[in-house]
């Protein structure tokens, strides 16, 4: 019995990678889906089990450099992304309806292919971003909606890359690395410090930015069940896509719910009395000069606190 599921399991796997792209067998990691599964169980380990019970009796890791340069590239990385995609296609021969994937070897078919890998493996990448809330102790932020996309994301678009690089199928990939553009360089201005807090008061807009993210790629791809005839090779990515859309729309627009509107993601105000009397009300933190601040939740992004003018920020921001 078990040498039989395991001989259909087999059978199953090897017809699987039969339909792989076979452009991609050079890329790293893309020979098989065993190693990305492994580098994603791995991840799910450390950031769940064994990262905070290393990180238990030890004082949180200051990485404000590594932040910094870990944030900015990545904004650099994502404008090139960007900028791929649009050459590879978007911006030249797609006409942003119904695109097939181009399986020529033409220059352009191939500069698709990388940067549809490219794209995935930035997904990879940012895997470091809940490695630094584990190292920085920021446990608050490693939620199940972030562990959610952080590993989902991921694991999905090797099988998107692997079957489909390229088409109406990329479009999403296309806008969600132009979201990161701006995100990653918000998180790296909120990772350099008090001195660029000022610039951070569009923080709130960037859950807004997220959930047009979702209804641009669901309605691009809602098209195609209103076309009368659509040659795009891979109809099950379409279906997924738009499946992605909603469901992310669905959980992005309940944190912004929970988050600014009914304002449950606040920390419960803690109250100190000073050896002067005077009433100090604290999340936790400690406030120099012995001034009285009401600090109620500040934003956290990758891990780092800040305030601006002394004012307070309220709720957390998630990436998509």
């Amino acid at each position: 019995m078990l040498q039989e599921t395991y001989s259909h399991t087999m059978d199953i796997y090897h017809y699987l990678l039969e339909g792989f792209d076979p452009r991609l067998k050079d890329y790293p990691l893309m020979q098989s889906p065993i190693p990305m599964t492994t580098i994603l169980l791995c991840y799910l380990f450390f950031v769940l089990y064994l990262g905070p019970r290393i990180m238990a009796n030890r004082k949180p890791f200051q990485l404000k450099e590594a932040m910094i340069v870990y944030n900015f590239t990545l904004v650099a990385l994502s404008i090139y992304i960007v900028y791929e995609f649009l050459m590879s296609g978007w911006a030249t021969t797609y006409t942003w309806r119904c695109d097939p994937i181009d399986t020529s070897n033409s220059p352009q078919a191939l500069r698709m292919i990388q940067v549809a890998w490219l794209f995935w493996f930035s997904k990879i990448i940012e895997l470091m971003d809940t490695i630094f809330f584990v190292l920085r102790k920021k446990h608050g932020q490693i939620t199940f909606l972030h562990i959610f996309h952080h590993s989902f994301m991921p694991w999905t678009w090797w099988w998107g890359v692997s079957y489909a690089p390229g088409g109406m199928g990329s479009f999403h990939a296309m806008i969600n690395s132009s979201v990161h553009v701006i995100m990653y360089f918000y998180y790296g201005l909120s990772a350099a410090g008090p001195r660029f807090q000022k610039f951070l008061w569009w923080k709130k807009y960037m859950t807004a930015i997220q959930l047009i993210q979702f209804v641009l790629v669901s309605l691009h791809v809602t098209q195609y069940y209103f076309m009368d005839r659509c040659d795009y090779q891979y109809p099950l990515i379409i279906h997924l896509v738009w499946m992605y859309g909603t469901f992310f729309f669905v959980l992005f627009s309940n944190f912004w719910v929970q988050a600014y509107v009914k304002g449950k993601r606040l920390p419960k105000q803690d109250i100190k009395r000073c050896p002067n009397g005077t009433t100090v009300y604290t999340n936790g933190k400690h406030h120099e000069n012995g001034n009285g601040v009401n600090h109620i939740s500040p934003i956290t992004t990758n891990g780092s606190a800040h305030y601006e003018n002394g004012s307070t920020h309220m709720g957390k921001m998630k990436k998509a």
